[in-house]
């Protein structure tokens, strides 16, 4: 009777989890979805903010293994590369001012160090620089992304004659991107519970070979299926390559804050998001996964067309 009580108890611990869990993935995934249509400033701020909050985590994760990071100066270096990104594609400021924030903003968090009545070590210094470069420079991409004009990244709305303000090839590509990680993220969960038997690394035990593989395949389906609504040359070929590149650096991502936390010995990153953890348990397949589509199109996409974005 006791165990038939303990059983049924956890039983509906488990279904609240999953409850909670789904109710707060469909807002974050709405909430995604909706600055990602609004794109422009409105894309900017909320990404300030994600980017925000996730710096406090992984300083968080940093100070726990007794680092001193320079927090104040990496978060406001980090929104500077933010807002002069946007700004730059919008053509407000020069473009090339975001890539010289990077290095600025580098010197600028030594100094801070140097500065310091006890003076920053190697481990202070690596923390605050990856934490510019981690949650400042890779998703200053999805702003870069979001921003492109050009007809041969969507040559369906120049066939269709569909552009405008708002539906642009940034849009598509920005959404295209979006699912690909959200395939991968969906069917490495699914078919990793379903099949998976060989654990794919200690980093993170609850995957498996299996998983990876399942959502690299779903990557590639939903990468072949937009390149070809979109109307890319070779659409199957080009996008299943593109999915397949986003399922593997998903998955890098995924890996990275996952070794993070183990080195810092916390399960979670934070508990911002009930039922996922903190907001980089939530974004970490999203952080090194708009660098690699925007280089492939703008280094792969001029060979294919002879022409530059």
């Amino acid at each position: 009777m006791i165990s038939d009580v303990a059983s049924s108890s956890q039983g509906k611990t488990k279904r609240g989890f999953d409850r909670k869990r789904l109710f707060s993935g469909l807002l974050a995934g709405a909430f995604g979805l909706l600055v990602v249509g609004l794109g422009g400033w409105w894309f900017t701020l909320a990404l300030g903010v994600i980017v925000h909050l996730g710096l406090l985590e992984f300083f968080r994760m940093a100070q726990f293994k007794g680092m001193r990071p320079a927090t104040k100066t990496t978060l406001v270096a980090c929104q500077l590369l933010l807002f002069s990104t946007q700004w730059a594609n919008s053509g407000g400021l020069p473009a090339l001012l975001p890539h010289a924030v990077l290095p600025l903003s580098g010197a600028a968090i030594c100094g801070w160090l140097l500065l310091q009545p006890v003076t920053g070590s190697i481990a202070d210094i690596a923390a605050s620089i990856f934490g510019l470069f981690y949650l400042g420079f890779l998703p200053s991409h999805w702003l870069r992304l979001r921003n492109l004009t050009d007809f041969d990244v969507a040559p369906v709305l120049q066939r269709l004659s569909l552009d405008n303000s708002w539906l642009s090839s940034g849009l598509l590509i920005t959404l295209a991107a979006c699912l690909m990680v959200v395939a991968s993220d969906i069917g490495s969960y699914m078919i990793g519970r379903r099949f998976g038997r060989h654990p794919l690394s200690p980093i993170s035990p609850s995957k498996t070979i299996e998983g990876a593989i399942g959502g690299a395949l779903c990557s590639v389906l939903v990468g072949a299926l937009m390149a070809s609504l979109m109307g890319w040359t070779l659409a199957w070929l080009s996008g299943g390559l593109l999915g397949a590149l986003v399922a593997l650096f998903a998955l890098v991502g995924d890996l990275t804050e996952s070794m993070m936390k183990r080195d810092a010995g916390v399960k979670d990153s934070g508990d911002a998001l009930p039922g996922h953890g903190g907001i980089l348990d939530r974004i970490d397949s999203y952080l090194f996964t708009p660098a690699v589509v925007y280089y492939s199109l703008v280094l792969v996409m001029p060979l294919i067309t002879n022409k530059h974005l």
